[in-house]
């Protein structure tokens, strides 16, 4: 669905239905560097089940025009904005790396339109690796390699999904090719500098999960720990073999989460 926030072009995949005032809604948000199709298949599953879906494009990814905001903060103002647009009171909101800052930092700041929070893959603080923010901010390839080579489980990144069909590191990488010269360490730069998580944590009052990758290289189990105590009672979910890419390396179990909480 192509439409205005802010002014700006913009577009999210609702499973190309408009919005239904009657039905619950599910918001995805994808993480640095990616767009929507990285919850296609969960926003599919959730409005064959009666559920309005809305998988965003953030600004300057995707099919979304404009630049990348440059902070959580700004990013979690434009998805409030984004639902105005769609005329969507609350929703259930899921966000993978990124987008789980972003869903946190929404959660908080606007409690009345969040029913519900799922971080995927997510921690608080996020730091970044120099090697990767270099990378990023020279646009240099390498910067795609390292994210897709420690997005990965060890024993996914030679393949071995449950799914049959599903490419796994490649279309990652190729996901990272698509995105445009500086959006990525837009994204990065964000990430490290967001400072306030665990303070929005505290602030949440939605019923909260947390969806865990036992092997996850970029936000480890361990590092969620400080989140985990200053959210209000999280429900705590932790995938075994899979690493940071949740969605694709285990779209199941996920999925199964998910159905707990929607």
């Amino acid at each position: 669905m192509k439409l205005e926030v802010g002014g700006q072009g913009s577009y999210c995949y609702t499973h190309y239905r408009d919005v239904d005032p009657g039905r619950e809604s599910v918001l995805f948000i994808h993480g640095a560097g990616m767009d929507h199709t990285v919850w296609t298949l969960f926003a599919r599953h959730f409005a064959r089940h009666g559920r309005n879906v809305v998988a965003v494009d953030l600004p300057g990814h995707g099919r979304s025009a404009g630049d990348p905001a440059r902070s959580i903060g700004e990013m979690a103002d434009w998805v409030a904005a984004l639902l105005d647009a769609l005329g969507i009171e609350r929703a259930a909101v899921v966000g993978h790396s990124m987008g789980g800052l972003v869903a946190l930092d929404l959660a908080a700041r606007y409690p009345d339109r969040v029913r519900a929070l799922t971080l995927v893959g997510s921690t608080a603080p996020m730091p970044v690796s120099d090697a990767i923010l270099d990378a990023a901010a020279a646009d240099d390839h390498a910067a795609f390699d390292m994210l897709t080579q420690w997005g990965y489980s060890k024993r996914h990144l030679y393949g071995g999904n449950s799914n049959p069909g599903q490419w796994m590191v490649g279309g990652t990488l190729r996901l990272f090719e698509r995105c445009r010269p500086g959006v990525l360490y837009a994204d990065m730069s964000a990430c490290n500098r967001y400072a306030e998580g665990l303070e929005r944590a505290a602030a949440v009052r939605c019923p909260t999960m947390l969806v865990l990758g036992r092997d996850d290289r970029l936000t480890p189990v361990k590092s969620t720990r400080d989140l985990v105590a200053a959210l209000p009672s999280p429900d705590v979910r932790i995938l075994e073999g899979a690493g940071h890419t949740l969605m694709v390396e285990a779209p199941n179990g996920l999925l199964d989460a998910l159905r707990t909480v929607f």
